[in-house]
């Protein structure tokens, strides 16, 4: 394209975000799990979970005589797992008696032990209806104190326990206290991104972690699934960001690791074992994360590609070009954008002209408004020159901004919408990333409708197959040939979701099998039999909620 021409063509579709102005919330799920900040902590009598937007809950499974004579507690499955149909308990683990019951009673209070049909019945689906569970309790422990009471307790009497967070999973499965200074944020598990992020931003700070999820989903359960997001390209995972941890081990131990140093070298760093762990070692209580500082510009460009190839080269180009202030690079074909206009309520196509093969939002964040603003528009003005960005525009105003990151953070929100959705969350060498799409489509024929979209950036594709209903003829188009092809790709079967009770039998795909057998001896020394990694086996949940509707500001210099 000729310099003039691109000229004309910035001119038309690209103006600057207003200085200083901060992007809204991006919450995807709605807010309609919770209303205040009030208990700590939350178990579930699972084979279910419920959702809530301030808690850290815990399902612990009940079980009438008829129920506790079969011993047979079965997960009921949809079609979208190669695992069996139906899940058996352990038979090792007790059941759930009035005795225990009249004993959580006794250190959580009435209040705090749940057993109406209704609310549990919440906690036995997940947020996509995939999994169903039969707990018949919940408890909603206020402290790590009590936390540590409730599973000394199933500890002695061998009942199963499985931490929750939010609810805002795709694989089945507070106070804070703040260092203005170092920006250093300490808070109980239970807090909801959303809130935390408003909380630290008003201070001149942000969460290293943004998700779509950011109204539901919990603090403590991002670290034990060690989200991943969509600032990753810019502040990197929580390996890096959390300072500390405090964590209830499965036999009531409280293992304090709350430290705020930035640098301590004395001996294992043990913090790095849970993060990630997805609640199979313990359940994090209190987490010390580093938060960076708020930069005060901001601009956010929606472009749309005519293939692939230069999806990777724009990233290339990106990486060069903006530097240190590229803070995201999302990708989306067509037929994401195509969902999402259909299904998500007022967002408009920023491109509307002509459809495109693939769409890129790029986010920058930088501390001067002229330069970031100068260095964005002369980097999309060489892309369009050397062909590799057909057409764009940059957010002028916040609002505009909003409904850029509504489609892109929308689309796993409209896709439930169709009826039934294959997930799948991959990390895939780049150049070959959206390879495994075509040829899940050719497998798939009229039978499903293939998106691939995520974080270019990265390297990590979801994966999403729609259909009206689920069904074993498609589970067999898809499982195990994707968990195959990202496998000969040297690839990970789970880029950010983890492996919940979807992937758990499927960890060989990306682990070696010495790796796997070295995991699972340190797991059965440190957790077995205290401790059940299958959430949805009639087993309790534990899961975070936040505390009291108030934050503390703590100023320290270290």
């Amino acid at each position: 394209m000729a310099r003039r021409a691109a000229a004309g063509l910035l001119r038309r579709h690209l103006g600057p975000l207003a200085a200083g102005e901060t992007l809204q919330a991006r919450g995807m799920y709605p807010k309609q799990y919770g209303a205040a900040n009030h208990a700590f902590s939350r178990f579930y009598s699972i084979q279910g979970q419920q959702r809530s937007l301030y808690g850290f809950r815990t399902n612990v499974e009940t079980d009438d005589t008829q129920q506790s004579a079969r011993m047979n507690f079965e997960v009921q499955k949809r079609s979208f797992s190669s695992a069996a149909a139906h899940v058996q308990r352990n038979p090792a683990y007790s059941v759930l008696n009035s005795d225990d019951v009249s004993y959580f009673k006794s250190i959580l209070g009435d209040s705090g032990v749940v057993q109406d049909e209704d609310r549990v019945s919440v906690a036995n689906m997940d947020w996509m209806g995939k999994y169903k569970g039969s707990s018949q309790l919940l408890l909603l422990p206020k402290s790590t104190a009590e936390v540590s009471k409730i599973l000394s307790y199933c500890n002695s009497r061998r009942l199963a326990v499985v931490p929750q967070g939010g609810n805002t999973g795709l694989v089945g499965g507070s106070v804070p206290v703040y260092d203005e200074v170092n920006g250093i944020l300490t808070c109980e598990a239970g807090c909801v991104l959303e809130n935390l992020s408003s909380y630290v931003e008003n201070k001149g700070f942000i969460m290293p972690l943004d998700l779509g999820a950011k109204g539901s989903c919990h603090i403590g359960g991002n670290i034990s699934t060690n989200a991943g997001g969509l600032r990753f390209i810019r502040y990197g995972s929580l390996h890096g960001s959390v300072l500390g941890l405090e964590v209830v081990l499965a036999d009531g131990t409280v293992l304090d690791m709350l430290t705020t140093l930035r640098k301590d070298n004395t001996g294992y760093d043990l913090k790095h074992l849970f993060i990630g762990s997805e609640g199979s070692l313990g359940i994090v209580t209190k987490i010390a994360i580093l938060t960076p500082a708020k930069l005060p510009s901001t601009n956010v460009a929606f472009l749309s590609c005519n293939d692939y190839i230069s999806c990777q080269k724009l990233l290339l180009a990106a990486r060069r070009s903006l530097g240190e202030i590229l803070s995201a690079f999302e990708f989306m074909d067509r037929h994401c954008i195509n969902l999402a206009m259909k299904y998500l309520e007022g967002v408009h196509n920023p491109l509307p002209v002509s459809p495109y093969n693939f769409y890129v939002l790029i986010e920058t964040t930088g501390s001067d408004e002229s330069y970031d603003k100068a260095k964005l528009e002369a980097f999309l003005l060489r892309s369009m020159e050397d062909g590799l960005v057909a057409d764009g525009v940059i957010a002028q105003d916040i609002s505009q901004a909003s409904n850029f990151w509504r489609i892109r953070e929308g689309i796993s929100e409209a896709s439930v919408k169709v009826g039934a959705v294959y997930k799948y969350d991959l990390s895939i060498p780049v150049e070959k990333l959206y390879d495994i799409v075509e040829e899940m489509r050719s497998r798939v024929g009229d039978m499903g409708q293939v998106l691939g979209y995520g974080h270019l950036g990265d390297g990590n594709l979801h994966l999403n197959i729609l259909s009206t209903k689920y069904s074993d003829k498609m589970l067999a188009q898809i499982e195990p040939f994707v968990y195959e092809w990202t496998s000969k790709q040297r690839g990970s079967i789970s880029a950010e979701h983890g492996l919940g009770l979807m992937k758990a039998d499927k960890i060989h795909y990306s682990k070696s099998s010495e790796a796997v057998s070295a995991t699972d001896d340190f797991h059965q020394e440190v957790a077995r039999p205290k401790f059940n990694p299958e959430p949805l086996q009639g087993s309790p949940t534990v899961r975070p909620v936040a505390g009291n509707g108030y934050y503390e500001l703590q100023k320290t210099n270290q």
